[in-house]
């Protein structure tokens, strides 16, 4: 082991080792802390095992935290074009899983084996503790290892099973930076006003939080709701609330009015199973098996509302745990880093990258473009005097 590089990373995820490969192309020396046993953990768990690279769509509006316009600097500068062809010069086959969103084909493996590559001139230690940074004249102390330049790309403190740490967080406190308090993003929601016998079934949804709308695959479970549609959902503040729309893009007020007047012998249940799932549709019929024409407009129009905008109110429903959440939604603040260098405006010196800040994607390859994007940035504005 050296003791001095021109820079030390703390983090071996896809932000670190981003970072580490732009540093080592312009000659730094460079070394890697991680506290795992593995490097770029949840790069091979993304994507349920195929890696979503990234997101052609990956925009400001696709961001989330106090400040999202703080991504258009890194962005600007690393595209998801520039992903893809760093994907293609490696030979990493990908697909389009759907128009913009790629995937790798052979697997996630083959994503961190290429990085590795690219970093094989870099000093990697594993199952390493942070037992101490400091500032000297010389640059930084870690762990008795001096640096010019510090990148801290540590993510954020989700997926617990993976090996996280809240080293980033003490490391930025102790120059100076504010965290915004880290809650779970990209994960399920709990409430009570699911049945849990719904539980496994799978449809299409759309979901309002205030002025926000998703549409997408909505899971119930056994504690609330779950899939992509309830993911999404949590990126956006539930504290007033959240209205489900069960049959999105269709009048079912006019469609139970219609039926109770062509086929009156139907049940409620029955048509609206012609759209739901049977549990589901007997759930928002209130397992009402009356003939159709014997229930009054009225009633079919709370049936009608229930299954169009199910409204949950905000002290009934909470983000899940943050150790089955896929990203951390909070983290350091980025007033006061630099957009277009990550580094910190209050330490010359360090740098941030990567899901540590207070930055979150959406659902389907954001997060990791916005690794690689402000990993390459950090990893490009190192001093190298």
């Amino acid at each position: 082991m050296k003791k001095y590089y021109d820079v030390i990373i703390i983090g071996a995820g896809a932000a670190g080792l981003s970072a580490a490969v732009v540093a080592i192309t312009r000659g730094l020396s460079v070394a890697i802390f991680d506290m795992g046993a593995l490097p770029a953990r949840k790069v091979l768990a993304s994507g349920g095992g195929k890696c979503n690279i990234t997101n052609t769509a990956a925009t400001r509006d696709r961001y989330f935290g106090q400040n999202p316009d703080f991504v258009r600097g890194a962005l600007s500068r690393v595209s998801p074009h520039d992903i893809l062809n760093w994907a293609k010069n490696h030979k990493i086959k990908l697909y389009e899983k759907t128009p913009g969103r790629y995937f790798c084909t052979d697997g996630a493996g083959v994503v961190v084996d290429a990085l590795m590559r690219d970093v094989w001139d870099a000093d990697i230690f594993y199952d390493t503790h942070i037992d101490s940074v400091a500032k000297t004249d010389m640059g930084f102390m870690v762990n008795n290892i001096m640096c010019k330049n510090l990148i801290v790309a540590t993510g954020g403190i989700s997926f617990a099973t993976l090996g996280v740490s809240d080293a980033g967080y003490k490391i930025a406190k102790q120059f100076g930076h504010k965290i915004i308090p880290p809650r779970p993003g990209l994960c399920a929601l709990a409430t009570p006003d699911i049945p849990p016998e719904l539980a496994g079934i799978s449809i299409n949804a759309k979901i309002k939080i205030g002025r926000a709308v998703v549409q997408d695959d909505l899971l119930f479970t056994h504690f609330g709701i779950g899939g992509p549609a309830a993911y999404r959902a949590s990126l956006y503040d539930i504290t007033n609330g959240m209205h489900i729309n069960l049959i999105p893009d269709m009048d079912v007020l006019e469609i139970l009015k219609n039926t109770k007047k062509t086929n009156g012998r139907k049940t409620v249940a029955g048509v609206l199973g012609q759209y739901l799932p049977t549990r589901v549709a007997k759930w928002i019929a209130g397992n009402n098996t009356r003939n159709i024409a014997d229930v009054r407009d009225a009633e079919l129009g709370r049936i009608a509302e229930h299954a169009t905008n199910f409204h949950i109110r905000g002290d009934k429903i909470k983000y899940h745990t943050m150790v089955s959440a896929e990203v951390t939604f909070g983290g350091i603040n980025t007033r006061d880093i630099s957009s277009k260098t990550m580094e910190s405006k209050l330490c010359p010196g360090l740098y941030f990258a990567g899901e540590v800040m207070d930055i979150t994607g959406d659902l389907g390859g954001f997060n990791l473009q916005w690794a690689w994007a402000s990993g390459r940035v950090a990893g490009n504005n190192v001093c190298s005097e």
